[in-house]
């Protein structure tokens, strides 16, 4: 071991060991003799220890910064007490014997305050204990508990808007940590405030107590002991008490003020004393001071000189003054806007080239982009869209079945002012316009009204809709419209593509966090599968396949024993997870139709289906089909699922079990919403309604490609 680290272990034990062998040490002043001059060492340490605390209490920055001030607070009012019962002993003891028998800082005090006029010294005394006790002390006890009262009514709130900010992506999980770490220590901190001021309090009480012991005492003594007349008695006991009390109560004076200065502190970048002269140094508060003592100055009968004296003082420091109290003026772009939020003065400056990683890198898993008029639905701190958006990923992660990644929210002004466009990753996945004053409003089966607005589609299901103004809300909803907030339409839309890009959302980090939880419960099962028979990267892509399905991943247990059975056949992710497919679809079916209910079918006619087999046994590369034929089928199938729809069904496609795959892939870019199911996928125990079944004669073409016409491919079968 160094020499430097042995130093610095010393260091520590005895920095240690400090506190409590001082703690004993004052404790045992209470009990043992002192000798003077040990007592007039530790008066003199006491006025230290008392202008340090008050130094640095003006010079924090916020009360936090001085967050052991309650605890020092304490030790140093035990201290002073401690103090006050070793001079009450040699005061009581030693009295008799002049001034000087409890030592020279008391007599110094006691001379220097009564200056041979005992009442005088005594209503000095009491006015500064007066002072402390009814003014500071009770205004700082006053403020530390209201303070108290709201911190800890506050924290509820605060803890929510951080839990806001962090879903919004606007903090990161160790920011979100440090702050809720230090809003509870906001409110250990007031709480331990609103008791220290009773330390306080009762030290000022204490202190006219001791004084009344020791003059009443020490005249008994001297009279009854050591036969002093009441007057000589008087003249020693009187000049020592209030020696005694002065020196015990400007330090106490002191620690008032510091709890004062602490308690009425406001967070910001400046000390006490920098933060004052920044909001006083008005022009606007010095010019009519300087007017108003002017006008005195020349009043008859004044002290003029004196007064005209401190009116060119006020004129001096209006001239110097700031204009007003307002911020430096916001800066702007150099084509005289003003500049983007949390844009520097460098970006601002035309010529700088200082640009960094952090500028062009952007790790967002899904990221929200705003126009400057949108602003105000996100909120100072998390508005009604940031509680929208905690909302919609709380629901997206828990039917998925994992965390879906925070939305970060961001201001862009190259958007247009009611724009805001949706980013999965670095790709722009949606975007539209909405209008913060006014409300969507989206016709219903039985509106019959034109209603004036803006015409435009719902972003999320296309639907025909208008965007009215907040007086219209009745006559919308007279004629079956629904109307929807503007935050509830990005927030809808976004919910949309988070369900759609699924698959895109998790990664292997998310899914190392996930097997560490079933770990927890199963972890023979999660040691014994990754990495052992699958790595970690074939289990992700498992996991995106199946998202992107629409398939849920919260069954991890089931869809790693299938995994560890499927491992030996050396699959692909795709075949893989086509294989997993049976035992996850009553995940999905689920949440689409209550278990009780009929599942909505939509079948293709049987002539049709194995039209498609045999093409797709023709074709390694997936379905090839007459383009008429393609996309008469698309059509069929979403005039079936709008028509289920309007009946207030979530219908189901279902094909034979070898098509399944390639038919999907080919729906996904025209009804991306559609959920293809295999025959072998169905759950035995679902009750089942066919609702449409596609294909015959009178639905589709002639079921075979005419010479000449361009095949289309139907998802190739990969």
């Amino acid at each position: 071991m160094s020499a430097a680290s042995t130093r610095t272990g010393a260091g520590a034990i005895a920095g240690g060991l400090a506190l409590p062998i001082g703690i004993l040490a004052i404790i045992a002043m209470m009990v043992l003799p002192l000798p003077v001059v040990l007592l007039d060492v530790f008066f003199v340490a006491n006025i230290l220890l008392s202008l340090v605390i008050l130094m640095v209490a003006l010079y924090s920055y916020r009360p936090l910064d001085f967050s052991s001030f309650p605890s020092l607070l304490l030790i140093a009012t035990v201290f002073r007490l401690a103090l006050n019962v070793a001079s009450t002993r040699i005061v009581l003891a030693e009295g008799h014997n002049g001034h000087d028998a409890a030592g020279q800082v008391i007599q110094a005090f006691g001379n220097f305050v009564i200056a041979g006029n005992f009442v005088v010294g005594l209503l000095v005394f009491t006015i500064l204990v007066i002072i402390n006790l009814v003014v500071i002390t009770k205004g700082a006890s006053r403020v530390s508990e209201v303070s108290a009262r709201f911190t800890l009514d506050a924290m509820p709130g605060k803890q929510m808007a951080i839990d806001a900010d962090l879903n919004a992506g606007l903090l990161t999980p160790d920011q979100a940590r440090e702050r809720r770490a230090e809003v509870a220590a906001e409110a250990d901190f007031y709480g331990a405030m609103d008791g220290a001021g009773k330390f306080v309090k009762g030290d000022a009480f204490a202190g006219i107590l001791i004084l009344a012991i020791n003059i009443i005492g020490g005249i008994l003594i001297g009279t009854l002991q050591h036969d002093l007349s009441i007057g000589e008695a008087s003249e020693v006991y009187l000049v020592l008490t209030i020696g005694d009390g002065l020196v015990a109560q400007i330090p106490a004076l002191l620690l008032s003020i510091a709890t004062a200065i602490i308690v009425t502190r406001v967070s910001s970048s400046h000390d006490m004393s920098g933060l004052i002269a920044k909001q006083i140094h008005l022009r606007q508060a010095w010019l009519p001071v300087a007017g108003v003592m002017a006008i005195i100055g020349i009043v008859p009968g004044m002290p003029n000189a004196m007064f005209l004296l401190f009116a060119a003082i006020a004129g001096v420091l209006a001239w110097f003054g700031a204009p007003d109290m307002g911020n430096t003026p916001a800066e702007k772009t150099p084509d005289g806007k003003p500049a983007a939020p949390g844009a520097t003065a460098e970006a601002a400056r035309p010529g700088t080239e200082a640009i960094t990683p952090d500028d062009v890198a952007d790790h967002a898993a899904v990221s929200l982009q705003i126009g400057y008029a949108l602003i105000p639905l996100a909120g100072e701190g998390g508005g009604a869209l940031v509680q929208r958006i905690t909302a919609i990923r709380r629901e997206v992660s828990k039917a998925m079945g994992f965390v879906v990644p925070g939305v970060r929210i961001r201001d862009d002004l190259t958007l247009t002012p009611n724009q805001y466009r949706i980013r999965i990753g670095q790709a722009i996945r949606g975007e539209d316009v909405v209008y913060p004053d006014r409300k969507l409003a989206i016709p219903g089966a039985n509106s019959t009204r034109k209603l004036k607005g803006i015409d435009v589609k719902d972003p999320s299901f296309g639907l025909d809709a208008v965007w009215i103004l907040p007086h219209q809300l009745p006559e919308a909803e007279a004629d079956d419209h629904v109307v929807v907030e503007p935050e509830s339409v990005i927030a809808t839309h976004l919910s949309q593509l988070l369900y759609k890009h699924a698959g895109d959302l998790i990664g292997p980090d998310d899914v190392q966090a996930l097997l560490d939880t079933l770990a927890r419960v199963s972890p023979t099962l999660v040691n014994a599968v990754v990495p052992k028979l699958v790595p970690l990267h074939t289990v992700t892509a498992v996991l995106r396949v199946l998202l992107s399905e629409r398939i849920p991943v919260g069954d991890l247990r089931r869809i790693l024993e299938g995994v560890a059975e499927l491992a030996p056949r050396n699959l692909s992710a795709a075949d893989m997870a086509e294989a997993l497919r049976p035992m996850l679809i009553p995940l999905l079916l689920q949440q689409m139709v209550p278990i009780n209910t009929p599942l909505p079918l939509i079948t293709l006619d049987a002539e049709l289906e194995q039209l498609l087999i045999r093409a797709r046994r023709q074709n390694d590369e997936g379905l090839v089909l007459d383009t008429g034929l393609a996309g008469t089928l698309v059509k069929s199938i979403s005039d079936a699922l709008e028509q289920a729809t309007g009946q207030g069904k979530q219908a189901v496609i279902i094909v034979a079990g070898q098509l399944r795959r390639s038919f999907a892939q080919f729906l996904r870019p025209h009804l991306p919403d559609a959920i293809v199911m295999g025959i072998n996928e169905l759950p035995e125990s679902r009750r089942v309604e066919v609702v449409a079944s596609i294909g015959g004669q009178q639905q589709l073409p002639r079921m075979a490609q005419p010479t000449g016409q361009q095949p289309q491919m139907m998802g190739a079968d990969r």
